[in-house]
């Protein structure tokens, strides 16, 4: 199934919980979220609208043009400033503006060996020096086979550690649909220099 075909389907996305993932909450009460802000791979809205209440300019988007109809619907229901545009994640240097933050929950993940380079790139090309990306995808801690692909911290490290100044990778839990305890994940925080 398609990721555009997983949002036409009432509960076919386990990741789309209807609310901001907790590891963004925390990091935003942390304050380590700061001025403008997109939202990589924002599904249906709800990280990207969560950061507008806390009144950052946010773009959220992805390829999926029916997550970003519901987002989009979302947040005129809401009244939220956030925004959403159907975008190729691995070439965002079609967006004309850079960002101060970018957040990534659950989109890194979804990628091969041979996507990682151009996702760096693309990325980097919209967070202006300085800024933090907050990237939250499955771990390979998480057992079993199911769900989509594990990535190790060595991953991680290796795929940004060119262009990226690494400030941390700690074990966290990616809230889901499938169960009260979520999935492991890694939680990674990076400045762009």
């Amino acid at each position: 199934m398609s990721f555009d075909a997983a949002y036409r389907i009432p509960s076919a996305a386990p990741w789309d919980i209807g609310e901001p993932q907790p590891e963004i909450v925390r990091l935003a009460d942390a304050g380590l979220i700061g001025g403008s802000v997109i939202d990589i791979g924002c599904g249906t809205g709800e990280n990207a609208l969560f950061m507008a209440t806390r009144g950052h300019d946010v773009l959220g988007v992805d390829s999926a043009p029916s997550a970003i109809a519901l987002a989009q619907a979302k947040a005129v229901e809401r009244g939220s400033s956030a925004t959403f545009i159907e975008a190729d994640v691995l070439d965002l240097s079609q967006l004309p503006r850079r960002f101060d933050t970018a957040i990534d929950v659950g989109c890194f993940h979804v990628f091969g060996d041979a996507d990682r380079t151009p996702y760096v790139a693309s990325v980097r090309g919209v967070v202006r020096t300085g800024g933090r990306l907050h990237l939250l995808c499955f771990s390979d801690a998480q057992p079993g086979q199911y769900g989509p692909r594990r990535v190790s911290a060595r991953e991680i490290r290796d795929s940004f550690e060119a262009d990226w100044e690494i400030e941390e990778i700690r074990a966290v839990r990616f809230a889901t649909l499938m169960g009260p305890e979520g999935a492991q994940a890694w939680l990674a925080t990076m400045r762009r220099v």
